[in-house]
């Protein structure tokens, strides 16, 4: 397969999973991307051999078609990788995974059953213990699927070794993560359920999950269960707002991933004319259309924090645009607290990162994530600036148009 063969092929800028086919049409070869696009074409880079390998050099000459299922999260591209690879069993993974350990995310079958993450080997020695209801893998990494469950645990809280019955809520429950087995706060009927659930998106079926849990939103709101239906709404958000920068790591082929940044800030003289911006930033460039601009309304006066809470409140007010992987506010601790608090409201994981500047406005630190600050802080800074720039313009323009 040469690059004039994948320039044929519109691959998409999103996550998902592809799959090459050798001459008889035969799949050798399935791997999961952040951008589908961007990964192909690091396969016909001039310098492959010195970079990758001979391996990976004999990978793109035994090639012959490329295949892809797009994604709408690099999760689901995950666990959708782990699928194919089972059903298809190629060749080329075989190899490339054949001294790695693997580790597999298990149910048991017990009347509350667990969500736990396990090696190969212990499943192999086990005696004694509950039997496995659901297995689910094999996962190389332990990494990305510890990240996984964490994630999958914050939609669907799960047991994993609290005693039910014990009367005392444990650690977890108390952290959101446990739906109470502990503590008699959930049903064997309802627990179940949530099992279901979980055992549907661990495999592969996100479709057929999303289905099932507006079908229990119709029917509990039916029943006048409004607060349970609007649990089910809300993870039903969740499920199609999942944010998972931590597994957008890179593997052997790729490029550093770009982000989706989105940046806010505010303008105003003395309290008067107050705007905000919103500005986005992506693959390392400002999206000139993407930019948003939005004059307050809720209060007069000089107070930044209340400005920008009702800024943000007014961006999650537009589903239909695409969320960010990352926020960037003007401010300190104060300020980042408050788009956290607006986002758990919202049921939406996003980092927040928070630029400190001096009396001269120039920077001086840098607040939030410590991996994403240090792998994206020219995004960061580009998306910063930019939205500071913006505010200032959008604010002389509203000035100009007041009459005095």
């Amino acid at each position: 397969m040469e690059l004039k063969d994948l320039k044929k092929i519109k691959l998409p800028d999103t996550p998902g999973v592809y799959f090459f086919r050798d001459a008889r049409r035969k799949v050798f070869y399935i791997n999961k991307a952040t951008s589908l696009r961007e990964q192909m074409r690091n396969y016909f880079n001039k310098n492959l051999a010195d970079t990758h390998g001979s391996l990976i050099t004999s990978l793109v000459e035994t090639a012959k078609s490329v295949e892809f299922i797009a994604t709408d999260s690099v999760l689901e591209a995950l666990i959708l990788e782990v699928n194919l690879i089972k059903k298809y069993n190629p060749s080329f993974n075989t190899k490339k995974t054949a001294n790695k350990k693997s580790n597999f995310v298990i149910i048991t079958d017990e009347k509350f059953p667990r969500v736990l993450i396990v090696r190969e080997s212990v499943i192999i020695k086990k005696k004694k213990g509950p039997k496995i209801l659901s297995k689910f893998g094999p996962f190389t990494c332990s990494a990305p699927i510890k990240e996984v469950v964490k994630i999958v645990r914050e939609i669907f809280p799960f047991r994993d070794n609290c005693a039910p019955h014990s009367g005392k809520p444990c650690f977890n429950c108390q952290a959101g993560l446990c739906p109470g087995v502990c503590s008699d706060e959930i049903t064997e009927k309802e627990y179940k359920k949530t099992i279901r659930h979980i055992q549907l998106f661990f495999g592969g079926e996100t479709s057929k999950l999303l289905k099932v849990l507006n079908k229990e939103m119709m029917a509990t709101a039916k029943k006048l269960e409004f607060k349970k239906a609007e649990r089910i709404k809300k993870t039903l958000f969740e499920l199609t707002h999942i944010q998972d920068i931590a597994l957008t790591k890179e593997d052997s082929f790729t490029t550093p991933a770009s982000l989706h940044i989105e940046a806010y800030d505010i303008a105003h003289i003395s309290g008067m004319f107050v705007v905000g911006v919103m500005v986005v930033v992506e693959k390392g460039e400002v999206q000139k259309s993407k930019q948003r601009k939005y004059k307050i309304k809720g209060f007069q006066g000089a107070d930044d924090t209340k400005a920008l809470h009702e800024l943000i409140i007014w961006r999650f007010a537009h589903s239909e645009w695409q969320l960010p992987q990352v926020i960037v506010v003007n401010g300190a601790t104060v300020q980042k607290n408050i788009v956290e608090q607006i986002l758990r409201e919202k049921g939406v994981k996003i980092s927040v990162i928070s630029i400190i500047k001096n009396k001269n406005h120039k920077l001086s630190s840098i607040l939030g994530d410590q991996l994403i600050k240090e792998k994206y802080e020219k995004q960061i800074l580009l998306a910063n600036n930019e939205a500071h720039r913006f505010a200032l313009s959008f604010h002389r323009k509203s000035r100009g148009k007041v009459k005095w």
